[in-house]
């Protein structure tokens, strides 16, 4: 049985079946915004985040990094930081609306296609970072099972999440954010449908996704070592694991 992150949206789609084609056709119309949208809803911080993240985690000179699920890049740019070696970083995508965007402004190698069957041969990367994506995913345990494949021994795996706050007002004030204020604003400043239906799919997902303890457990049942989890403002998951 499927490991879903996270059950079945009725108001966007109404069948897993679908789920696949929604989230694709709503990333690739949503592609042109999606690095304000990312910018608005972490004020401004999320560079400066990303970085202290990845070199937490382990990121050093040397390294090869695939960056999955990478959207348009943003978690890859950080990693440029450190790793500055030709084809250090790789980043790959099921949109092709995402990759045209990362392509404007990131000069690494970067390939279509999805996080539970990535076209890599074993043991070959140091590291795998997948940022706020790993709710897009049809299976978890499918997903982090490739993403062990692909890694070296002793290699590491990072997610990072938006989480839901353990407290009732900090989950009000989160849906508040992102649910109602973020819509607003990419509506006033973009004029964009697909950007605010982008925001908004955002919250649910984030709202219905299963809790940090089963990505934990799954984590450890797909083979991962050393699972972890670091949270930052109640919020911002930090999940690390390392391939034995």
């Amino acid at each position: 049985m499927a490991m879903r992150p996270h059950p079945v949206l009725k108001p966007y789609y109404e069948t897993e079946r679908e789920r696949q084609a929604f989230v694709t056709t709503l990333f690739d119309t949503g592609a042109r915004h999606y690095d304000w949208v990312c910018a608005v809803g972490s004020l401004g911080s999320g560079r400066r985040h990303r970085h202290r993240v990845l070199r937490r985690a382990g990121l050093r000179d040397g390294m090869r990094l695939l960056d999955v699920a990478t959207g348009t890049g943003l978690v890859a740019r950080s990693a440029l930081d450190t790793l500055r070696g030709p084809g250090a970083v790789i980043g790959l995508d099921p949109s092709a609306g995402m990759l045209r965007e990362a392509r404007r402004g990131l000069a690494v190698p970067l390939v279509q296609g999805r996080a539970e069957a990535l076209p890599f041969v074993d043991d070959h990367f140091d590291m795998l970072s997948m940022g706020y994506a790993l709710r897009h995913v049809a299976d978890l345990e499918v997903t982090f099972r490739e993403c062990l494949r692909v890694l070296t021994p002793g290699g590491r795996l990072l997610i990072l999440e938006v989480s839901r706050p353990r407290s009732m007002v900090g989950r009000q004030l989160l849906q508040l954010y992102i649910q109602r204020f973020l819509p607003l604003v990419m509506r006033l400043s973009t004029g964009s449908a697909e950007a605010e239906l982008l925001v908004r799919y955002y919250w649910d997902t984030i709202a219905e996704c299963v809790p940090p303890e089963t990505i934990l457990k799954s984590l450890g049942r797909s083979g991962f070592a050393g699972v972890d989890r670091h949270v930052v403002g109640g919020i911002l998951s930090e999940y690390v694991a390392t391939k034995p």
